[in-house]
């Protein structure tokens, strides 16, 4: 059994609340009825959240379209990237309390969650604030003058906001999360309406508190909690919100996609994986051992981009799947709050529950655990690190997301079979290439099928870098220039200017 250290005095008078709705500058009692959170470090009951009704998310629809038509929409550029700037400013002072908010929230190491919050969350709001000055059209003269042969003309384009974005966001990393689907659509003029995970919602509450103490005029923000099926749905099919962006499982991501034919808004989706780490006999093992375990255990494997298949060349598949074994075993699982813990607990015990039916899954299919995983004892949804071997690339827990900490190692011998088991999965999102040959890494690099390839890195995510997913990975790409483009629309304005000298 842990020991359970107690939270600050700044986060226990947090916890005990009111955490409400923020509609338009009103924080409201939801509609619905109210969702209890717990800590799955310790399977207790942090605080209760009141949950948006249907009625509660028209009214945050009808916060946002008046924000957006009207002082947010007539702010200038340079105005939103201020009030962007000062929101990034606080949320780095509060970033310790943050972080505990979210560690107790998520069960997730204290640490973790306080560079999420801050070389992610912060540094995301940042960069983005710097795109608001810098969002421009174009002009040029078309091939065809008009509709008179004797006609000039100049075509002018405007690059506008999509209009109110409806944000739903994952329970893994919250603040990273909010803070990508918030910093594109402010930085081109959209308002928000965000609805957090009814299993971590507490984090969602900073950033309304900061984005009004930044001056964001009242709707350009607007916070919900609730459950999926019922305000994420809503969201979903809302006719007066013109783009949903969401992060999450793919089976959600479908149902999005058909609540969003109503009025056809546009969507970005970022959904599962299943990223391969390849591993060549000239890889540097001592970077590739603990690279290729965090690859898949950090989050305690709830993370879309985790390497969760390792596949390692012949020559070297002993050493590197004893050595990422011995590093399993070594990493310490307990409380988030506790300095000395590497790994946190799973978010809940269904989650808990699905991971341990895929360890059994994975014996069943023949393959072997190659580690020494110790059962837990005591409170908590922790499941330790699990490496499996002897496994193929058909098995299912080779092809299907568990979202948990099981390793799968997959032998290869030559570059088509490798490729051919690489890509043989519905996800491609991320992936990585160990091996001190470049023409090697650029040319697997290239074949394998996904959004982001990392050679001698994984998932080396930054604010410039764009991510996101090919397949059953998603639509479309987050961070970077790539990420603000879908928030914006593109309008030509075609200017008659009289007949041709």
């Amino acid at each position: 059994m842990p020991e359970f250290i107690a939270p600050s005095q700044a986060a226990a008078k947090f916890l005990d609340g009111p955490h409400q709705l923020l509609i338009g500058d009103r924080w409201v009692t939801g509609r619905s009825a109210p969702i209890a959170v717990d800590n799955p470090c310790r399977e207790m009951k942090l605080t209760d959240v009141s949950a948006a009704s249907t009625q509660d998310v028209d009214d945050a629809v009808r916060a946002a379209r008046a924000a957006l038509e009207g002082p947010w929409g007539r702010m200038s550029g340079r105005d939103r990237a201020c009030i962007m700037m000062r929101f990034a400013d606080l949320l780095d002072q509060q970033a310790p309390l943050v972080a505990e908010v979210m560690a107790l929230d998520g069960g997730q190491p204290l640490a973790s969650c306080l560079a999420v919050t801050r070389l992610l969350a912060v540094e995301l709001m940042r960069y983005y604030s710097g795109w608001a000055t810098k969002i421009a059209g174009d002009s040029f003269a078309p091939s065809l003058g008009g509709t008179r042969a004797d006609m000039d003309c100049m075509v002018t384009t405007l690059r506008e906001p999509i209009g109110v974005v409806g944000a739903i966001v994952p329970w893994n990393a919250p603040a990273g999360m909010m803070a990508l689907k918030l910093g594109p659509a402010l930085a081109a003029g959209c308002t928000v309406v965000l609805k957090t995970a009814e299993l971590a919602p507490l984090t969602g509450e900073f950033f309304a508190r900061l984005m009004l103490e930044a001056g964001a005029p009242p709707g350009t923000f607007n916070l919900l909690h609730g459950l999926g099926h019922e305000a994420g749905a809503a969201m979903a099919a809302h006719p007066g919100i013109d783009k949903i962006t969401f992060t999450g499982s793919a089976a959600v991501g479908r149902q999005i996609v058909h609540a969003a034919l109503g009025n056809l808004k546009k969507v970005t989706l970022e959904l599962g994986g299943k990223s391969p780490v390849i591993a060549f006999p000239d890889a540097d093992l001592n970077q590739l051992v603990p690279s290729a375990a965090m690859a898949c255990f950090v989050g305690s494997g709830q993370a879309c981009m985790a390497g969760t298949r390792l596949f390692v060349h012949d020559a070297i598949y002993e050493e590197v799947v004893a050595g990422v074994s011995d590093f399993a075993d070594s990493l310490v699982l307990g409380d988030a709050l506790s300095p000395d813990t590497a790994l946190g607990s799973l978010i809940s015990a269904r989650q808990r529950e699905r991971v341990e039916s895929y360890i059994d899954i994975g014996l069943g299919e023949g393959a072997r655990i190659a580690n020494n995983p110790q059962p837990w004892e005591g409170r908590g949804h922790f499941v330790a690190p699990v490496v499996f071997a002897d496994a193929t690339a058909d098995m299912r827990i080779a092809q299907e997301e568990i979202f948990g900490p099981v390793l799968t190692a997959i032998r290869f011998s030559d570059e088509d079979g490798l490729l051919r088991d690489v890509n043989s999965t519905e996800y491609g999102l991320s992936g990585s290439v160990w091996t001190k040959n470049i023409q090697r890494a650029l040319r697997i690099a290239r074949k394998v099928d996904s959004g982001q390839v990392g050679i001698n890195v994984h998932a080396a995510v930054s604010p410039e870098t764009p991510f996101g997913g090919n397949r059953q990975s998603g639509w479309g790409r987050e961070f970077g220039e790539e990420g603000l483009a879908p928030y914006l629309k593109t309008k030509a304005i075609s200017i008659n200017l009289g007949q041709r000298a």
